[in-house]
């Protein structure tokens, strides 16, 4: 069994505090951290690690107490939407898991953290069995600033634990997904409505393309303005597809793009056929990359 799990937390600034966490996800068996992504304007990490069942849900269970005791949102400032200081936990099956059995998990451990930590806890994606709460952007509009108005609100009492916010800590959202690419795409200007207005033409929820959810943010430590997208489905929607959209947008408005970028990591498959895209390919195959070859080699 290998399941994926790729935590967002909400510091991405404080070295030491993140390289703290590191250290003690290291500590716990069965998982293996395979990449750690701090961004200072986002003020937001992504670490993704695998294992079996039991190693991932140590793993959040220690995240979540390093979390509680060394963040507080009430003084937490960034670019990126968040609604805890472990904003985000997805299980993703990779081999001899399925999607269900990742569900099931996250119903596990989302009851775990709201009881040990008093962190309420909202499931998301294939874990929740409320239409109006799986995705993501919905179960965190208004942020931990406007959490505990939200949770008085009819329909968004928590999945689990308390019925009010931790006081530094906020709430956590937890859930099944497939793999996902965090792509972030950086414009040469530091116009935010340029952004933004990219960030609306392309994604899903305001006509855009499927699969494709997008904000445009400010990145003040360089001067300029970043499209920050998760693309939830490569295959449907390439990475080369999103890259000439957002090239295309931007000239309208005399901009150029200054660089893309991948936080975390990413499917092989979503690189080469970026390369199959520009190169235009004729007849490519995956097993034409020497690496993929050798290793069907064994």
């Amino acid at each position: 069994m290998l399941i994926e799990c790729v935590p967002n937390v909400s510091e991405g600034r404080r070295a030491e505090i993140i390289a703290a966490m590191v250290e003690a996800i290291r500590q716990v068996s069965g998982v293996r951290v395979l990449d750690v992504s701090s961004d200072a304007s986002h003020n937001r990490s992504v670490l993704t690690l695998v294992g079996d069942a039991a190693g991932v849900e140590r793993d959040v269970l220690v995240r979540v107490e390093r979390a509680v005791a060394d963040i507080d949102l009430r003084t937490h400032r960034g670019e990126h939407p968040r609604l805890g200081a472990v904003d985000v936990v997805p299980f993703i099956p990779i081999e001899g898991v399925t999607m269900a059995d990742c569900a099931a998990l996250s119903r596990k451990v989302g009851a775990v953290v709201a009881e040990r930590y008093g962190v309420p806890v909202y499931l998301y994606e294939e874990a929740s069995t409320n239409p109006a709460r799986k995705n993501l952007e919905d179960i965190r509009r208004g942020e931990f600033e406007g959490l505990t108005a939200k949770m008085t609100t009819p329909g968004w009492a928590p999945d689990f634990g308390p019925s009010a916010p931790h006081p530094s800590a906020g709430a956590s959202v937890v859930g099944a997904r497939m793999p996902l690419i965090a792509y972030n795409i950086n414009l040469a200007t530091d116009r935010l409505d340029v952004a933004k207005q990219i960030a609306s033409a392309i994604r899903q929820s305001s006509g855009g393309f499927r699969y494709v959810k997008a904000m445009g943010v400010t990145l003040a430590d360089r001067g300029i303005v970043q499209v920050s997208m998760n693309l939830s489905n490569f295959e449907k929607t390439p990475l080369a597809r999103v890259f000439e959209a957002v090239k295309r947008e931007a000239a309208r408005y005399g901009v150029a793009i200054l660089e893309s970028e991948i936080v975390g990591l990413v499917p092989s498959a979503a690189l080469s056929g970026a390369a199959e895209f520009y190169l235009q390919l004729g007849n490519f195959r995956a097993d034409q990359v020497l690496e993929t070859k050798l290793r069907q080699l064994g």
